[in-house]
């Protein structure tokens, strides 16, 4: 280095430190967070995750097991006065992809919508016909022995 470059910043260099008066001072959180690491790949790990998850697909049911659920659907009908309780596997698709997941529920049955095709139950919980898998209960006790 030549002479000119080893003082070149001697006469600002025991300045003190300027404040501003129009701008607050920055919080040493916020000064620190600009030196964080930059995630440029935002919503990457998520999508490989998403990706990853796995769905089943629909299983196309057989003439027996459409008929012992339409069987079955009478009975509940002929019985909802009593709100019998069930447990009913279904189909449910998924929102975010092909395919979907078979998921069971519990609960006392308030009502089959004919027009709409689904099965109310008492807390509101309301199924589509068409993705029946299984019913179970007490009710069909007789009819499984």
């Amino acid at each position: 280095m030549n002479g000119t470059n080893q003082h070149k910043y001697d006469d600002i260099i025991n300045l003190p430190r300027h404040i501003s008066r129009n701008h607050p001072q920055m919080s040493l959180i916020n000064r620190a967070a600009q030196f964080s690491p930059f995630a440029a790949l935002t919503g990457h790990e998520a999508a490989i995750q998403e990706t990853a998850r796995l769905t089943d697909s629909f299983a196309e049911l057989d003439e027996d097991r459409k008929m012992q659920l339409n069987e079955r659907l009478l009975l509940i009908r002929e019985n909802l006065g009593q709100h019998p309780e069930c447990e009913i596997t279904y189909f449910r698709p998924d929102a975010k992809k092909a395919g979907g997941a078979y998921v069971t529920i519990r609960g006392r049955i308030k009502k089959i919508e004919e027009v709409s095709r689904q099965i109310l139950f008492t807390d509101g919980t309301a199924l589509p016909i068409e993705n029946l898998f299984s019913i179970t209960g007490e009710l069909f006790q007789n009819l499984e022995s």
